[in-house]
């Protein structure tokens, strides 16, 4: 049986604009506070991972290290939509249960500030003809043609989707999820945005795609997040103050749509998200009541509702209810998205979600100041990219 992986070190840059900071300094940052955050020196790393989606196809990684330390170790440039920085981690995870290494790194980066609305696929062309071509022939692309491709009508079909079989989740609803959020991010000084709205606010901002307005959709921006993981017999070797602080990964999931009819036109969350949180419970030897705290991607307020539900947060169909309880606010009994989540934390997608897990971790290291979740053991970290790419992690305090 392959070892446990610990996380011994894990970092993340304040998330916002950085015009005066490229890729490679928000990347190096997040990976040198990692490390030091460990008590570790890229000397001890086996294995990089660097997850980023402009620049992996021109070697981020290997200019990345560059910057940190060029010690002729193997170098996996990752990209895998919004889940390429969970991705990353897995990567290096699996390097050390293959018994590759002892040590990782993971590294996910992006520069997204101003880049407006981002699409899942191609735009309709001018003109009303269309001449079939390309691999799929007869299928023209979507935007505009059956529903939309671009990330906020494609998360407000989800969202109206959910309501449509389920009730309850109206407008003003979708819009107290993201007044949670706000309210939460007031406690974390690393968000982008650290401003709490009232619902009156965010109810009548600009609409972006109904039922989400401009407070309710992710915000893009600029920022990295880095991890060092290692093995549980090189965690023994660590000082006791590392080993007090290690974070166990109990489950490491990634998971892609299975087949079905509807999802070669048009993308589910749905389906993949509950695949995963299913193999990530039974891998961790957990439940869903055994959660201390969640971070999920909510890269728009109708995402929260629907994950509730795919993470098995509730009963099928209940999480309005779920909602309504006041559970999923930092101090109920299920928090969720305690950062302020990526409508107002931020999402630089390659970072999010190493972002996610720094965020869990820091709870369970008991060092997350006024937003701690007092006695975190046990938690969830949750993201999910269009492609369509889903990653689960359960993290667990260290047991000394």
């Amino acid at each position: 049986m392959a070892e446990n992986v610990w996380i011994v070190g894990i970092h993340m840059t304040k998330f916002g604009k950085h015009p005066e900071l490229d890729t490679l300094d928000l990347g190096a940052q997040a990976a040198r506070g990692a490390l030091a955050d460990a008590g570790l020196r890229m000397r001890d790393v086996g294995v990089l991972a660097a997850g980023n989606l402009m620049k992996a196809a021109a070697g981020f990684g290997q200019q990345l290290q560059k910057q940190i330390g060029q010690t002729g170790i193997p170098v996996f440039n990752v990209a895998n939509a919004c889940a390429t920085g969970a991705t990353a981690l897995r990567v290096a995870i699996m390097a050390i249960r293959a018994g590759e290494t002892d040590t990782g790194l993971a590294v996910g980066v992006e520069k997204l500030s101003g880049a407006g609305l981002l699409a899942g696929g191609s735009r309709v062309a001018a003109g009303d003809t269309w001449a079939p071509q390309g691999r799929f022939g007869a299928v023209a692309a979507l935007d505009g043609r059956v529903g939309t491709e671009t990330m906020p009508g494609v998360f407000a079909q989800i969202g109206m989707e959910y309501d449509h079989k389920y009730g309850g989740a109206d407008f003003e609803l979708f819009a107290r999820i993201s007044e949670k959020n706000h309210a939460h991010s007031t406690l974390n000084p690393l968000a982008s945005y650290q401003k709490r709205f009232t619902l009156e606010q965010i109810m009548g901002d600009v609409m972006i795609a109904y039922p989400n307005t401009r407070p309710m959709c992710s915000a893009n921006c600029d920022g990295g997040a880095a991890a060092v993981v290692v093995s549980e017999s090189k965690l023994r070797t660590l000082s006791l103050e590392q080993q007090r602080r290690a974070v166990k990964i109990s489950a490491s999931v990634l998971t892609s749509d299975p087949w079905q009819e509807a999802c070669q036109v048009l993308p589910d969350v749905n389906t993949l998200t509950r695949r995963a949180a299913e193999q990530a419970y039974e891998q961790a030897g957990v439940g869903p009541d055994d959660l201390d705290l969640v971070e999920l991607h909510d890269c728009f307020a109708t995402a929260e509702l629907v994950h509730y539900d795919n993470l098995k947060l509730c009963p099928p169909g209940g999480a309005v209810d779920l909602f309504k309880s006041g559970a999923t606010w930092r101090d109920g009994s299920m928090p969720v998205n305690v950062s302020g989540g990526l409508e107002s934390k931020g999402h630089p997608v390659s970072a999010t979600g190493i972002a996610n897990i720094w965020e869990v971790a820091t709870h369970l290291r008991g060092e997350a100041g006024d937003r701690q979740i007092a006695g975190a053991r046990v938690g969830l970290a949750h993201v999910i990219g269009l492609g369509n790419a889903c990653g689960v992690h359960i993290l667990e305090k260290a047991a000394a």
